[in-house]
């Protein structure tokens, strides 16, 4: 890659948002563990973590910065892509509304507490996302993805997760290829569904662990 076109690079990305770090806090505190299993039949309440909506916010600012980014007529075409195609906000949001809505009969975002209390869902989730992507200062990529689920007197019943993360080697090295530099990129888009897909064989276990005894205790 030439040296300008790595200028404007560096230029670009080097203005994307810090990684932070992950909010503990994303759950209840319940009394003691649920008896409810959960079923396919059931409504699902959804309330998204302080992590989730930080996690939305930065991808949505480095997702502005890639698009931007795209209109440098020195930046590599497949380079700018890359990055507004693996920082795309609505990656994984839609994807796990998408894995709860095949596994339950209807699902719902609430924006707090009293509201999804107020729907008497029969099952609450509290969905808890975490994202950080390649920046000139960070080549830790990481994805990690839980739903907590609570009965509707909010005592926890179980979860569903999936994660990766990866080191990545350095792309703001000159000499780099902008096919190499791309391939690196999109890497962080593998990664991603990834623990996307390994949310979903968690989730699925989980919810047909919860028929298994439903059918048992009957």
């Amino acid at each position: 890659m030439r040296m300008s076109t790595l200028l404007a690079f560096i230029a670009v990305f080097s203005a994307t948002v810090p990684a932070y770090a992950a909010d503990p806090s994303c759950h209840f505190l319940p009394i003691a563990d649920s008896a409810t299993s959960l079923q396919h039949a059931q409504s699902v309440g959804v309330l998204y973590s302080e992590n989730t909506l930080n996690t939305l916010q930065y991808l949505e600012q480095y997702h502005a910065v890639a698009v931007n980014g795209a209109k440098n007529p020195q930046l590599d075409s497949r380079i700018s892509n890359a990055f507004v195609n693996s920082s795309d906000p609505k990656l994984a949001i839609s994807w796990l509304m998408g894995s709860l809505e095949k596994q339950f009969g209807s699902v719902t975002v609430y924006d707090n507490l009293d509201a999804l209390v107020q729907a008497h869902p029969d099952v609450v989730v509290m969905l808890d996302t975490y994202s950080r992507l390649v920046s000139k200062r960070n080549n830790q990529v990481e994805a990690r993805f839980m739903a907590k689920f609570y009965d509707a007197n909010l005592q926890y019943i179980g979860q569903a997760e999936g994660s990766r993360a990866q080191q990545m080697p350095s792309v703001w090295v000159h000499g780099k290829a902008a096919p190499e530099i791309a391939a690196q990129i999109d890497q962080q888009t593998e990664l991603q569904v990834s623990a996307l897909k390994q949310f979903d064989a968690s989730l699925k276990a989980l919810v047909k662990s919860g028929s298994v005894a439903h059918v048992a205790s009957n």
